[in-house]
């Protein structure tokens, strides 16, 4: 991280209340978007001060990371100041003609603060780009295309997101890799389509990113048949919408911002990870920070707490939670939910 972001202006300073309350008195509607692209960028940090100043001066908010190797980019944009975005963004050498993909559903509250931040990597991948081509990517498919190949027979669909992610919606046939990072799966899917280099390879993400980096690494491992759906989760909805195609997507697809989610189909392929139930909802622990899944039933006898421990832990004094061990309490919830998925699937 630059030491000088704060000198530079570059950090917003308002705690979380005070960003929120700002945000509910906004009287203006926002577009909620997601971009990347893999490009030469020659200082990071430069084209991280001058995104920051032209996208803080015209009110965006959003999570941007820019490297070396690109620019990954989720953002919330003031309805009325979207076409002088887009226009300035393509009139940028390094985005010209960069493909957007538009929230499936957006309420304007998807960011509180607009930070952009220098990163080695746009995804973190754990891979040696110089030992082999990352330009070399699978066959890029649009929703009709993938539908299609959907009904072959051998076909292995592949999902490239973390199992949090999956675990709420994900598409018909698909592999759904138990992983916490996408560092993590990338080995992993490998070491699970040994075997498998003749059969058709089909990838799927969010929106596309990882997908690029994923596609490559199997093609340089011999798999030659690799295809990825071009825009990922949230422009293969669109399309479907737009061109009344049948959707093969159930469940939710999970966003990595303020709203964890947007609904692709109206099936719920998830549960409760306390009582169970039909749910798939991501919240946040109220003590420990924890991702899970929990009914509205459950956040009101929880206290909106991952576990007893948590919902105790809560109504201690300061001192007692600074001695309390987070971590630990994190490791209890996660062998608690192991056990509950051990249990289902045998």
């Amino acid at each position: 991280m630059d030491p000088n972001a704060s000198k530079k202006g570059l950090v917003n300073k308002l705690g979380r209340h005070e960003l929120q309350k700002k945000l509910d008195a906004e009287t203006f509607k926002r577009i909620t978007i997601s971009f990347y692209r893999y490009v030469r960028i020659e200082s990071p940090y430069e084209m991280r001060d001058m995104l920051y100043a032209k996208w803080n001066a015209i009110d965006c908010l959003g999570r941007i990371y820019v490297a070396k190797e690109g620019i990954n980019a989720q953002m919330s944009v003031p309805e009325h100041h979207y076409e002088a975005f887009l226009e300035d963004l393509y009139a940028m050498p390094e985005y010209t003609d960069i493909p957007i993909k538009v929230a499936v559903e957006d309420d304007g509250k998807s960011f509180l603060k607009l930070t952009v931040k220098v990163r080695h990597k746009i995804v973190a991948d754990g891979l040696d780009d110089n030992a082999f081509d990352p330009g070399n990517v699978g066959n890029h498919l649009d929703a009709e295309q993938w539908n299609a190949l959907l009904e072959a027979e051998d076909v292995v669909v592949v999902d490239m997101r973390n199992h949090y992610e999956s675990e709420i919606g994900h598409f018909e046939k698909a592999v759904c890799p138990d992983a916490e990072t996408f560092r993590e799966e990338l080995p992993e899917v490998l070491n699970m389509l040994k075997g498998k280099e003749e059969k058709p390879i089909m990838l799927y993400c969010t929106g596309g990113v990882r997908c690029e980096k994923a596609s490559a690494w199997l093609r340089h491992h011999g798999f030659e048949n690799v295809n990825q759906l071009h825009g990922g989760i949230i422009d293969y909805h669109r399309q479907v919408q737009s061109k009344g195609l049948r959707n093969r997507f159930r469940g939710k697809n999970f966003v990595f911002d303020e709203r964890l989610g947007e609904r692709i189909s109206e099936e719920i392929i998830s549960e409760c990870h306390q009582c169970g139930t039909p749910c798939d909802t991501h919240v946040n622990c109220a003590n420990c920070n924890i991702l899970f899944i929990q009914c509205p039933d459950c956040a009101k006898k929880h206290e909106s707490c991952c576990s007893d421990e948590c919902q105790t832990v809560l109504h201690m004094s300061e001192d007692e939670k600074n001695a309390h061990d987070l971590e630990k309490t994190r490791r209890a919830f996660r062998r608690f939910k192991k056990g509950r998925d051990t249990l289902k699937s045998e």
